[in-house]
């Protein structure tokens, strides 16, 4: 079990590769994304994106699963204050393979509440080729040993 003194500044956790299916991402984007782009190939490959691509937020929410298959299913994670910011850098195509990492930046105690600790990661989603798909900022609390002692 990960608590908030295992989070220091500069740790990375990384992700387990993930290849995107073409059945998954239409299915995805028929419920919560229906654009063109992401439920037809041709429609895909008329678009600057190049081929039936999978929605940003399918991304995202394939990174928040490699993030608990990482470390936060193995935490004392009491949830999230919010995002800083998600970067949608490069299309994910049908059949990419994505990977990535988790890197801490910065951990503190939280001033109001001792028995907790505030957690900031970068996190980064590469394709097969390693060009950078997606990039985010967030930070975590997560349950502090013994109340708030090392």
């Amino acid at each position: 079990m990960l608590y908030f003194e295992d989070f220091t500044p500069g740790r990375r956790f990384v992700y387990r590769p993930f290849e995107m299916q073409a059945a998954d991402m239409i299915a995805f984007a028929g419920e919560f994304d229906p654009q063109p782009v992401h439920l037809d190939e041709e429609a895909g490959r008329r678009s600057i994106l190049g081929g039936l691509s999978a929605s940003g937020w399918h991304t995202s929410a394939i990174g928040m699963r490699m993030m608990i298959d990482a470390f936060l299913g193995n935490s004392s994670s009491q949830g999230s204050p919010g995002i800083d910011f998600m970067d949608w850098k490069k299309p994910v195509l049908a059949g990419d393979v994505i990977s990535g990492f988790s890197l801490v930046l910065e951990a503190r105690p939280s001033r109001s509440k001792p028995q907790i600790g505030l957690v900031k990661f970068r996190n980064e989603i590469s394709n097969q080729s390693g060009e950078p798909v997606a990039v985010s900022e967030c930070s975590v609390m997560f349950r502090r040993r013994e109340g708030g002692r090392p």
